[in-house]
């Protein structure tokens, strides 16, 4: 793929109302994928904004262990930002009160969350179909903020009979909300086929606030692609990052006007490996920190020669010492596998009908 890097002066800084991101990316909120010790190996690698994995309001202000602690940070996390998800405007405005309270520096909020459970009790993907719902948790989000900058991001609507995005943008504008990010697929999609920019230049288009797009960008070229071809504000990166956080570091460099450096060969990849897996122990504890590892482990050796070999090996490793023998088997010289670069990494290719409350489009 030849794309020219970026012209000096080509892209701005990412500006979220006082909150300015050195460069337009943003790491989008992953369940399972974006907690702290990932957040914090993609920080080293680049200067973006890193938002957490979806954190549920109720059970924020409930006290629920295990959500206090996806929501939780370290001292070296700066900006610090949070994605919040609620379909009650009074649960969300005092969880987005208390993060303040914090000292968090920026909400992100949830409405593009495809999964039947939220969907089907009228969460997520389900809520921009009712604007006024939509509007008073927004508003409720704003006014629990106060000057902390809070986004909003959706995905184009349900299905294509049931696209909610222009008129949901609108709303999170009018709300107060100072950007709008766009997955370009809608939830009965799910993560199939390609997404559709055209649906984020419609977007900024109809959008005085800044829009950020979101779907399909698997190399850094694709960014700069992206935003050439919709004018949007700035890039949200979803499964092309799962096992390849130095694609933080290849943003960078375009948006600086300069050519990435190589990408890692496996010896490389297998030390960023057993770094991400010191993270997870130290954060979740020795046994759920390795099951949460099992997964990356397939994410970062795809394409490599022998990785289907130990995969099964892999994804049932119960210690940082077994990981390192199994993978020592491999060619740690090999070069990173270039037709691995657009592997699809995450969620696969299939659809669905998407589950709604009863009478919810009524």
């Amino acid at each position: 793929m030849v794309v020219p890097v970026a012209a000096e002066g080509e892209f701005a800084p990412l500006t979220l109302g006082p909150l300015q991101v050195p460069v337009p990316v943003v790491l989008a909120p992953m369940a399972g994928v974006t907690n702290y010790p990932y957040r914090t190996l993609c920080r080293r690698f680049g200067a973006g904004l890193y938002v957490s994995e979806m954190i549920t309001a109720r059970g924020f202000m409930e006290g629920n262990r295990l959500t206090r602690l996806l929501a939780s940070t370290g001292e070296d996390e700066s900006p610090r930002s949070v994605q919040v998800y609620g379909t009650e405007p009074r649960w969300v405005g005092e969880m987005v009160r208390a993060l303040v309270d914090e000292g968090v520096d920026h909400v992100d909020m949830n409405f593009g969350c495809p999964v039947r459970k939220v969907t089907s009790s009228g969460g997520g993907s389900a809520i921009p179909l009712r604007p006024k719902l939509l509007g008073s948790i927004i508003r409720s989000a704003v006014d629990g903020a106060g000057d902390v900058p809070v986004t909003v991001k959706m995905r184009k609507g349900v299905d294509e009979r049931r696209l909610s995005f222009m008129e949901g943008g609108r709303v999170a504008q009018g709300e107060g909300a100072v950007a709008v990010g766009l997955h370009a697929r809608t939830a009965s999609e799910l993560y199939s086929g390609e997404a559709d920019w055209n649906a984020i230049g419609e977007l900024v288009a109809h959008l005085d606030v800044p829009v950020l797009g979101n779907g399909d960008i698997w190399e850094c070229w694709d960014a700069l692609r992206m935003m050439r071809a919709t004018g949007c504000a700035g890039v949200i990166i979803g499964r092309g990052c799962l096992g390849r956080p130095w694609l933080f570091r290849e943003l960078a460099s375009v948006f600086r006007g300069e050519e990435p450096a190589p990408a890692p060969d496996l010896g490389q990849v297998v030390a960023i490996m057993r770094e991400h897996a010191e993270l997870l122990i130290e954060f979740f504890g020795a046994e759920h920190g390795m099951r949460q590892m099992r997964k990356w482990c397939s994410w970062y050796t795809i394409g490599f020669r022998g990785s289907a070999r130990v995969r099964g090996r892999l994804v049932r490793v119960r210690s940082l010492e077994t990981m390192l023998e199994v993978l020592g088997e491999m060619d740690l010289d090999e070069p990173f596998p270039m037709n691995a670069l657009r592997a699809k990494r995450g969620k696969g290719g299939r659809t669905q009908k998407v589950s709604l409350p009863e009478g919810w489009c009524a």
